[in-house]
């Protein structure tokens, strides 16, 4: 959200109520407090109109961008040491340690709405990359909330690429792919966990735009089920969502299909 760049625009955002702070049960909070060591609490930036285009699918959204306030604070203070040091030509080195998720609002979202947690992945959502069926996912999951009725959310889940362990990690995993290893053993041979996705922002988002209210879930996935359950998020349906199936990622979805995915053999025909 880098208001950091200049204080006065900040608290233009804040009078203006585009810039808030929410707590862990997605409460809003008093987003001009200080930080406080230890409490989990996260800025969100919007709405921001948003007209989208993925392949054939167009949809005006309200984009919501959200950082813990933890790490915005931590960025805000380089900024502020860089400023004096006369250093802005340095500013692009706040953004890597920078988490910016986002959130979508889709339509006007009602009772239950519908709702996919995605998480980013560069060479599917960006490049267009078939080894697995990422950016298929979010361009439909995107079509179906927009056609749904009861409208919903998509929350656009950073640092999660290769399933939490980053693009480098992952561009390594493919060449062990490539070499006869599932997604799930390359990983392994990396040292590194199956899946090591945190979904803890995503539930504080939901609950601060669903509430305790039902919504459906687009996934497969049962970590991701019993993840946000552990924060309180039980209210919810799970719709399946497998699509963009394909001779390059049949393996690969074959893979989580063996890990628990809910996804059946004649999926992948």
């Amino acid at each position: 959200m880098f208001t950091y760049l200049n204080p006065e625009v900040r608290e233009k955002l804040i009078d203006q109520g585009r810039l808030v702070r929410i707590n862990s049960e997605g409460e809003l909070m008093d987003v001009k407090s200080p930080d406080h060591p230890g409490e989990l609490a996260i800025n969100l930036l919007g709405p921001i109109p948003l007209p989208m285009a993925l392949g054939q699918v167009e949809v005006r959204v309200d984009w919501y961008a959200a950082v813990r306030s933890t790490e915005l604070s931590q960025v805000e203070s380089l900024a502020s040491d860089l400023r004096e040091r006369g250093g802005q030509h340095l500013f692009s080195h706040l953004v890597s340690p920078l988490a910016v998720n986002s959130v979508l609002v889709i339509g006007k979202p009602t009772e239950n709405p519908l709702v996919r947690v995605h998480s980013n992945c560069l060479t599917g959502d960006v490049f267009g990359s078939q080894r697995c069926d990422c950016g298929p996912q979010l361009a439909a999951a995107i079509k179906n909330i927009d056609e749904d009725p009861a409208g919903g959310y998509i929350v656009y889940m950073a640092g999660h690429e290769g399933r939490g362990i980053g693009l480098w990690a992952k561009a390594a995993t493919y060449l062990l792919q490539d070499s006869g290893e599932d997604t799930y053993q390359a990983n392994r041979s990396l040292g590194l966990p199956d899946d090591s996705r945190d979904f803890t922002d995503a539930a504080i988002l939901l609950k601060h735009f669903v509430g305790n209210e039902s919504f459906r879930l687009m996934t497969n996935n049962p970590k991701k089920l019993d993840d946000l359950a552990k924060y309180g998020l039980t209210n919810l349906t799970a719709v399946k969502h497998v699509t963009g199936t394909g001779e390059w990622n049949r393996t690969y979805l074959n893979a989580k299909r063996g890990w628990g995915h809910n996804i059946e053999e004649s999926d992948l025909v």
